[in-house]
This record gives C-alpha cells, sequence and structure tokens, in this order.
C-alpha cells in the first residue's frame, strides 16, 4: 500500500506540466488581448479625391498590418481597406468625394487578431473650386511641370522645322541666282548678235543702198 505523502507528490509532479501549459496558453492570450490600438492617427495631404492617413503604433506591439475603415459622415455604408505582410503606417484613401465629411479608425493586426480601433478621426475634403482659388499662383505641380516641358518640345520642334525650311528656300533661291547669273553672259551675247543682224547694211561708198521706183 502506498504512503499518502508519495501520492500527494507523484499528483503534484503531474499537475506541474499542465499548469505551466495553462500559463503559457494565458500568456499568450493576454499578449494578443494587450495589443494597443495605433495612436496618433492624422490625414494629410488632403485633396478634392483624396487624403493619406497616417498612424503609430506602440513600441514592442507584434504588429504584421493594418486594417482601415473609411465611412462618410451620416452614413452607414463602410469601406474597409486592409493589408498585411507590412510594416508600413500609412494609407493613401482614394476615390473620395468633394465638400464631403469622412471618418477614419484605424486598427493593427497581428499573428492572434485585430486591436480595438483607434480614435475616430474626421476630415472634410474641399471643393474643387476652393482648391483651386486656394493654390498659389507661384505653386507648380509635378504634372504642370511635365506639360510646360511639352509645350517647349513641341515649340522647339516646330521652330527647328521651320528654321530647316527656311534654310531649304535660302539655298534653292541662292542656287536659281547662280543659275541666272551664270547665263546672263550668254544671253548679252545672243542679244548683241541679234541687234547686229537686224541693223540695216551700208554701201560700200558710205551711201545708203536704195531701191529703184
Amino acid at each position: 500500500m502506498a504512503e499518502p505523502g508519495s501520492s500527494a507528490s507523484a499528483a503534484a509532479a503531474a499537475l506541474v506540466p499542465l499548469l505551466l501549459l495553462g500559463f503559457l496558453s494565458l500568456s499568450s492570450v493576454n499578449a494578443d488581448a494587450l495589443l494597443s490600438a495605433p495612436l496618433n492617427v492624422t490625414i494629410r495631404e488632403i485633396e478634392v479625391n483624396s487624403a493619406m492617413v497616417t498612424w503609430e503604433i506602440s513600441e514592442g506591439d507584434p504588429v504584421i498590418g493594418f486594417a482601415i475603415t473609411q465611412q462618410k459622415k451620416d452614413v452607414r455604408m463602410l469601406r474597409f481597406i486592409q493589408e498585411v505582410n507590412t510594416t508600413t503606417r500609412s494609407c493613401a484613401l482614394w476615390d473620395l468625394d468633394e465638400d464631403t465629411d469622412y471618418i477614419v479608425h484605424v486598427q493593427s493586426i497581428s499573428m492572434g487578431g485585430s486591436s480595438p480601433p483607434s480614435e475616430p478621426v474626421l476630415f472634410r475634403t474641399p471643393k474643387e473650386s476652393e482648391k483651386m482659388a486656394s493654390k498659389s499662383p507661384d505653386e507648380v505641380t509635378m504634372e504642370e511641370v511635365g506639360q510646360a516641358a511639352q509645350l517647349r518640345a513641341g515649340e522647339l520642334i516646330i521652330i527647328v522645322v521651320v528654321l530647316i525650311m527656311w534654310a531649304g528656300v535660302i539655298v534653292l533661291f541662292c542656287r536659281q541666282y547662280d543659275i541666272i547669273k551664270d547665263n546672263e553672259p550668254n544671253n548679252n551675247k545672243d542679244k548683241a548678235k541679234n541687234s547686229s543682224e537686224c541693223s540695216t547694211p551700208e554701201h560700200p561708198q558710205g551711201g545708203l543702198l536704195r531701191s529703184n521706183v
């Protein structure tokens, strides 16, 4: 018959692995549950039809991605954006309507699930007319720079073509002028010859020949 002390020791030894496993499982659950919501969520580069949302995460959070919910104010329909296996802390919002209020939430994603949503961020897209009016006269976008460069390139091509055409006309004129100049002495000789042939013949004694009537 086994002694009571030895039975208690064996039972305690059997419980140790179970307690350790439960502790590890609880630690893993707590780690996922403690994944904090993104911080300092900010809307930048607000345009008529687009914007950029940026955020930060708490140090040490095992984040592998993000999820963003975008919603028009007073409208229930949501747009959901999710990306995993990334370390980026920003996301572009596109296809927005002008002069419209939007609400944005950001969540962090880990292997165990998602964090609570961030504090809601409200922003409003401007009107097209307001955006154009607020644009400084000295402000030049990359698109405008590209268009200006294309226009300048086209103007240069036209100028070069016109100069080449004018050069061709000048060369042709010079050739025609040289041909006319070279033929001018021959024309003078022909005129002189024709003039001498058409003149009235003189009498050998100096008088003019007259016909007998």
